[in-house]
């Protein structure tokens, strides 16, 4: 009999399909000489402190650094766990051969192995490697099953990840919340959180120690079209007025008018990364939230596997884009004009060098039903649009770049404009085309033809901004920033290849994301992320860079990976983690104290008879400031509620919105805190949309989604 362990009931169902094993039994299938069990995800955990001795139950500063000789697993406590792994056991006794078919991923390797070392597995064992659970994908990866051998390395580098995560989390913790948190608090450090915590407690600072100052910059206007003066801001309105004088009696001359032709490249396939990016900054979802989508996506046959880091294909799944691409009914006006000719194999989409044990995220030719839900289907709709879009040819774009000058003062503008649109026709008709950079308004501009050396009358004027601080970190710009080790990257070819040194793994990062919020170290304002004082407290009293320095937390990263790929040992990685404890915990130790007050976590509290809270009273909107000017106060009017100085600021919210009338305290929600919670009722939505969420966006318009 072979044994094949899937790791969730629901993927087991799929397997035991495909082979026969169509007989249930308690906690698994049978039939055709197969058994097929699962696991619930982690039925293993690395052992904790006391399992290695009771004195190490409790917290004492004087015991650390805790470095078991050798790191144990046990179950997790949990009775469902246990008799999960009874079953286990007891099949992988009775059979002559083991199958693993758990997620193809690191973490995946690692769930299984943990389980079969536990089950005391002697048995031989083979390893189904796929990328998509259709039909298709099952029956060819059995037809092809790998040794286990072949994911050793896959092992070993997840097992040295969790080492390296117990070894810091636990000491580190202990550490930090005995010296300063003065027996009140849990301070929780991490491997990947606390670099993470660090970059966002960095860009608040930069925020908060920002002044804002004012410029003028000298602008005219020569045949409707707006020039900028080509020299530094000036920094007061004086020299401003001095120079418009003398803009007034100077014609204007152009020097200099050039078109370059050009093309801008397709986007790349979704890596996980890329994808959380896109759907947070087109709908403002979680990195979390898109991971579940994609996963369940991905279980559901439409996708496949998600957790993956690159942005390519292999080149042996050439001849199956075709068949993927007539399956996707519902795109059929877009694939037609694909269909044409042969699909392009082009070196930025298919590239063995640059997959590793997968490819970038596409669809199956399993095409979604109408069942999905709508967050589902919105992002099936992301990932079809980039599949398609990267086998249209490139955009061509027109560049025109316009010199002048008035007596001695330079001037320019630009102008952009798209000759053939290429891959942008599949985005056509959504509202916003993808891309990394905004562009500037005054490249939107028309641009006539112009001659070097006419000259003519003009319009001068000056044009007075402000100096505006950093940007706060959204999900979208903060994963990018963990996948480069906090390097601002644009340019793709450039990110790809600092991937390998990024914090954290594209399926870890939304958990890391979520943990800060948890423990009350971020919050979320509209899509920004901002550091508390806690976090701030936090970072300021770590002292040693090596726990929050993204660069070296991504030195760590390739270490791993090159333990993935049998170039570096793994007990070499697990020595560097113990003697950086063990210095830290000496430093730590021997150094001033002081207590912080930070936000209590992880406190066990004695559950007390609930009593019944009292009604709260709703703000009124007379002290609520208005969100856009952020100077005066709402107020309520017969059919909206709007900014008291509503004629210079413009803001208002109606009561009723798509053909529903909000309460007060739904009012409130969409205007504090930028949503509500999920409504319905709506009759009156352009998309026939009847519930949701109610979005206040960054230009404040109310938004259904």
């Amino acid at each position: 009999m072979k044994l094949c362990i899937a790791e969730k009931p629901s993927v087991a169902r799929d397997i035991a399909k495909v082979l026969g094993a169509t007989t249930p039994k308690q906690g698994y299938m049978e039939g055709n000489g197969y058994c097929v069990t699962w696991t619930f995800g982690h039925l293993c955990t690395l052992k904790e402190p006391h399992d290695y001795g009771p004195q190490f139950k409790s917290w004492n500063l004087f015991l650390l650094p805790i470095i078991p000789n050798n790191f144990g697993i046990k179950l997790i406590p949990n009775k469902g766990v246990e008799n999960q792994f009874k079953v286990i056991e007891r099949l992988v006794e009775e059979c002559d051969e083991v199958i693993n078919c758990g997620d193809a991923g690191q973490e995946g390797e690692l769930i299984q192995r943990w389980v079969l070392q536990k089950a005391k597995c002697n048995k031989p064992i083979q390893r189904l490697w796929i990328s998509s659970l259709t039909e298709e994908a099952i029956k060819e990866g059995f037809e092809n099953l790998k040794p286990a051998e072949d994911y050793k390395n896959l092992y070993l580098a997840g097992n040295a990840r969790a080492i390296g995560d117990w070894l810091l989390g636990i000491n580190a913790t202990r550490l930090f919340t005995k010296k300063f948190g003065g027996n009140k608090v849990v301070l929780s450090i991490g491997r990947v959180q606390t670099p993470t915590l660090a970059m966002l407690v960095q860009r608040q600072k930069e925020i908060d120690a920002f002044t804002t100052e004012e410029y003028w910059e000298l602008k005219t206007k020569y045949r409707d079209v707006i020039f900028s003066a080509a020299i530094d801001r000036l920094k007061t309105l004086d020299r401003a007025e001095k120079g418009l004088e003398y803009l007034k009696v100077n014609p204007f001359e152009i020097v200099s008018f050039e078109i370059k032709e050009g093309k801008e490249k397709n986007p790349r396939l979704f890596d996980l990364t890329g994808l959380q990016v896109e759907a947070n900054k087109k709908y403002g979802y979680s990195a979390d939230s898109t991971l579940k989508y994609i996963q369940s996506l991905y279980e559901k046959k439409h996708v496949t596997y998600p957790r993956v880091d690159t942005t390519y294909l292999s080149e042996s799944l050439y001849p199956k884009i075709d068949g993927i691409l007539r399956k996707m009914h519902f795109y059929q006006d877009l694939i037609a004009p694909l269909l044409e000719q042969p699909i392009p194999k082009s070196k930025t989409v298919f590239d063995d060098a640059k997959v590793t044990d997968h490819h970038a995220i596409i669809p199956t030719e399993v095409p979604p039903s109408q069942n999905l839900s709508r967050e589902e289907k919105l992002i099936y709709d992301l990932v079809a649009k980039r599949f398609i879009s990267v086998f249209y040819p490139e955009c061509k774009i027109s560049n025109t770049l316009v010199e002048g000058k008035v007596g001695t003062i330079p001037f320019k503008t630009s102008g952009r404009q798209i000759l053939e649109p290429g891959w942008r026709a599949v985005y056509a008709k959504d509202a916003k085309e993808p891309s990394e950079k905004d562009k500037d308004k005054e490249e939107e501009q028309t641009i006539p033809e112009f001659t070097a050396g006419e000259t003519g009358p003009h319009d001068p004027m000056i044009h007075q901004g402000k100096t505006t601080p950093p940007k706060p970190y959204t999900e979208a710009t903060l994963l990018r920033a963990m996948e480069t080790a906090g390097k601002q990257v644009d340019d793709e070819e450039l990110r790809e290849m600092l991937k390998n040194n990024g914090i954290g793994r594209p399926s870890t990062r939304a958990n890391i994301i979520e943990t800060l919020f948890k423990r009350q170290y971020i919050e979320k304002k509209r899509k920004n992320l901002i550091a508390t004082q806690t976090g701030i407290q936090l970072i300021d009293t770590i002292e040693d860079e090596l726990l929050k320095s993204p660069e070296l937390t991504g030195e760590w990263e390739l270490k791993l990976r090159k333990i993935e790929s049998g170039e570096y040992e793994a007990n070499q990685f697990k020595e560097e983690l113990i003697q950086m404890v063990t210095e830290l915990t000496k430093k730590v130790v021997d150094g001033k104290g002081k207590v912080i007050m930070l936000q209590e976590e992880e406190k066990v509290v004695e559950k007390k008879k609930r009593e019944p809270t009292p009604k709260k009273e709703l703000q009124s909107w007379e002290e609520t400031k208005c969100p856009k000017c952020k100077e005066n106060n709402l107020i309520k009017g017969k059919t909206a509620v709007g900014c008291s100085d509503f004629k210079n600021c413009g803001f208002k919210i109606s009561f009723e919105i798509f053909g529903k009338k909000l309460s007060e305290k739904q009012l409130l929600d969409l205007i504090l805190k930028s949503k509500t919670s999920k409504l319905k009722g709506f009759s009156t939505h352009a998309d026939g949309l009847t519930e949701g969420v109610l979005l206040l966006s960054d230009d404040f318009q109310v938004q259904l989604t």
